[in-house]
């Protein structure tokens, strides 16, 4: 069976120093060691050490043969986002990490797909890049769940949204920079606590600010099983009717309209919350994900699915179908 793993993560072996060449800022760079890992350093500070998984195109297709998976859909790793930038120097960025996927997909077309990154703190310039991403080969485009704080209801992002529709380039809603992160850092709680509830809020912001409605051909998948939003929609859904002078001022569609009509994927680790999604969003909505390659990840690469009881039609639309119809790709192309 084709596995396309929708959800993964890469960077250049070699960054820039943007903190030097702007003059401002905590950009991240590498610092590489001598066992082939690389610290990522945000201005002085140490934020992650990743493996060359992380940046070696051969290695990682490697260790996808291991768990018979052909493709992998890349995009950059939400740190490197830097909406909090210069519009002009987040421009710099999103191109500078854009130009190396459009690169690493012309060079092995049958194993990467790439979703590029745009500066979602100018309009203008984002749509810009947009248009310029369409034209080398992308197919989509990776978001945060907020940008600088905003919902991604605020007007000032619609455009953005209208222009992929218009394009016809998916968008993927990631979390970072997670809503009361400084005051919960200790158990490692913004990644455990934080980012379901940023996705959360992200599914709901364009939902109960009428994206999804204004927008009904805009292709939307939310990351990491669209967090929090699909297990507490009762509590979403009683909130919107109990509530609507609160809740329904912008779209008075009931949020559990909409489920089905976006795409969530796979990263449960919990074959039981996956059947409860599956149920929820029908297997055409479901695309196989991992996170890879980070230790969040699904990191047996869809083995909990694929040894599991869920129907092999269910398995089939998981592991390739629901992302082809996702990104609009032909299977052919990867066969």
């Amino acid at each position: 069976m084709l596995k396309i793993d929708m959800h993964t993560h890469i960077i250049p072996k070699n960054l820039p120093d943007w903190t030097s060449k702007f003059g401002y800022g905590d950009f991240i760079f590498l610092e590489h060691n001598d066992d082939r890992t690389a610290d990522m350093m945000q201005g002085g500070r140490f934020f992650r050490r990743i493996k060359e998984n992380c940046w070696d195109e051969n290695i990682r297709i490697d260790e996808y043969a291991d768990f018979n998976t052909q493709v992998q859909v890349v995009c950059t790793i939400p740190v490197l986002f830097s909406y909090w930038a210069q519009p002009k120097d987040g421009l710099e960025i999103s191109m500078f990490l854009n130009d190396h996927i459009s690169d690493l997909v012309a060079r092995y077309p049958k194993n990467y797909i790439g979703l590029a990154t745009v500066p979602m703190q100018d309009t203008e310039l984002a749509i810009k890049e947009l248009e310029r991403i369409k034209k080398n080969g992308h197919v989509g485009i990776q978001i945060g769940s907020n940008i600088n704080n905003k919902n991604l209801s605020e007007p000032e992002f619609f455009p953005i949204f209208e222009a992929c529709e218009k394009l016809g380039l998916a968008v993927m809603i990631h979390p970072w920079q997670m809503m009361g992160e400084d005051d919960m850092r200790k158990y490692w709680l913004p990644w455990l606590v934080g980012m379901p509830a940023e996705t959360s809020r992200a599914a709901c912001s364009m939902i109960f600010g009428g994206i999804l409605e204004r927008l009904p051909n805009l292709r939307v998948c939310f990351s990491h099983a669209g967090g929090s939003f699909l297990p507490t929609i009762g509590r979403i859904e009683h909130g919107f009717n109990c509530r609507p002078d609160l809740v329904a001022i912008d779209n008075p569609v009931n949020p559990r309209d909409y489920l089905g009509k976006f795409w969530v994927d796979s990263v449960t680790h919990d074959l039981d919350l996956l059947k409860y999604i599956l149920k929820l969003q029908g297997s055409a909505k479901v695309c196989f994900g991992t996170d890879f390659p980070f230790p969040l990840g699904d990191l047996e690469i869809g083995k909990f699915i694929e040894e599991s009881d869920i129907p092999q039609a269910d398995q089939q639309n998981i592991f390739h179908q629901a992302t082809l119809d996702w990104l609009k790709l032909d299977k052919k192309l990867f066969l």
